[in-house]
């Protein structure tokens, strides 16, 4: 009776570790970035950005005359696209006003299906977060280090192309 007790602590405990190492058992803590503000002075452009770790994309917007108080941005800007472990991220936001009003991604990690449902469950999250911050000072999601590191690196570079 005594050895099927032990031998049950021991698959217990073995059936938790594998659990939690498939969960991806280590918590996403990220370093928040700092955050450069600019102002136009009425312009509109194109363009298109590349360097050794992101592809090219073009992000396309309005800036108005900056005021104390604020921003008049508004447009779409696509952030580069962020390579992570488990394949690009990149991401999009709509400016109004100076204030983003929305993040969509347009990219996510797609290396196999679990990074696929990992990434699907973590992008609202992080879409909320980064709408509520209007920066890109957000938390990582858990189990989702990848992701929320990759959209995070995305979504600062958008908005610098916006000029936030």
């Amino acid at each position: 009776m005594r050895a099927r007790i032990v031998a049950g602590g021991v698959l217990s405990s073995i059936a938790v570790l594998v659990i939690g190492w498939q969960l991806g058992g280590q918590p996403a803590v990220t370093a928040p970035t700092q955050q450069s503000t600019t102002s136009g002075s009425g312009t509109t452009g194109t363009g298109s950005t590349s360097d050794g770790t992101s592809s090219g994309t073009t992000g396309t917007g309005t800036t108005g005359t900056g005021t104390t108080g604020g921003s008049s941005v508004s447009g779409t800007f696509a952030g580069d696209t962020a390579e992570t472990r488990y394949g690009p991220v990149q991401v999009q936001i709509t400016v109004a006003n100076g204030k983003i009003t929305d993040v969509t991604a347009l990219q996510l990690t797609n290396s196999d299906g679990r990074s696929v449902q990992i990434s699907q469950q973590a992008a609202p999250i992080l879409r909320q977060e980064a709408l509520q911050a209007q920066s890109a000072q957000i938390q990582s999601v858990s189990g989702a280090t990848f992701t929320s590191e990759g959209y995070t690196t995305s979504l600062q570079s958008a908005i610098d192309k916006a000029g936030l």
